[in-house]
């Protein structure tokens, strides 16, 4: 592993960019990550069983995307907004023929925000449309896939073929430099303690139990690891 200013990188294999995946993943809840930023990249990394073009393609593309705006994240489409904007300005026209004036305002208000609202989600699903395409057929042949969010910022890229097996470059940078010295301290304790670091992978159980007829052991979610 190489560690510099911008970040964890490693080189080498598929298995050993899992890995180094993995160890910073571990590192990172030794030091105490947790949330919404923690499992995201703890989905994103890439896995034992998935394939650079194709598994951390389509994460990479969803992870990238524009979020959700207001009016999506309350299920509403942008013609719903519509409509009840114009709902609004009715009442709003109401009020005023009524001597509310105040109400007016207010209903008024709620119109004005129904429309950016409207436009808001409108917006937001052509460009995502348009986005996913770009980046799922240019981007990627272009650039390393990427990942970044308040926690972590990480690529990884396909660099050459090395032997019988393809070759890999995975860098990791810890976007909190206190939460980055932790983690690196934890790294080089597991140089130091770790003789083996067994890959987590997903298992095939579905046929075992058929034919021996037995309960498979549980899959858990961490890596494992041997020390002295």
């Amino acid at each position: 592993m190489e560690e510099s200013v911008s970040g964890f990188k490693r080189r080498g294999t598929w298995a050993e960019i899992v890995e180094h995946g993995e160890r910073i993943t571990r590192a990172l809840r030794d030091a105490g990550a947790e949330g919404e930023a923690f499992e995201e990249w703890d989905e994103w990394r890439p896995k034992s069983h998935e394939r650079l073009g194709e598994d951390v393609n389509e994460k990479t593309a969803e992870q990238a995307s524009v979020s959700e705006g207001e009016g999506e994240k309350a299920g509403k489409e942008p013609d719903e907004d519509l409509r009840t904007a114009g709902e609004k300005l009715s009442e709003s026209y109401k009020r005023v023929e009524e001597g509310d004036n105040e109400g007016a305002v207010e209903r008024w208000q709620d119109s004005i925000n129904y429309v950016a609202r409207a436009a808001d989600s409108a917006g937001r699903k052509a460009l995502r449309a348009v986005e996913d395409t770009v980046y799922r057929k240019v981007m990627t042949q272009l650039a390393p896939y990427y990942f970044d969010n308040e926690l972590v910022s990480a690529n990884v890229q396909k660099t050459a073929r090395g032997g019988d097996e393809d070759q890999f470059i995975f860098e990791v940078n810890v976007n909190d430099d206190d939460l980055k010295t932790a983690v690196s301290d934890r790294l080089a304790d597991y140089e130091d303690a770790v003789d083996r670091w067994h890959v987590d992978t997903e298992k095939e159980t579905e046929v075992a139990e058929v034919v021996e007829g037995v309960e498979p052991p549980p899959n858990g979610g961490d890596s494992k690891s041997t020390t002295n």
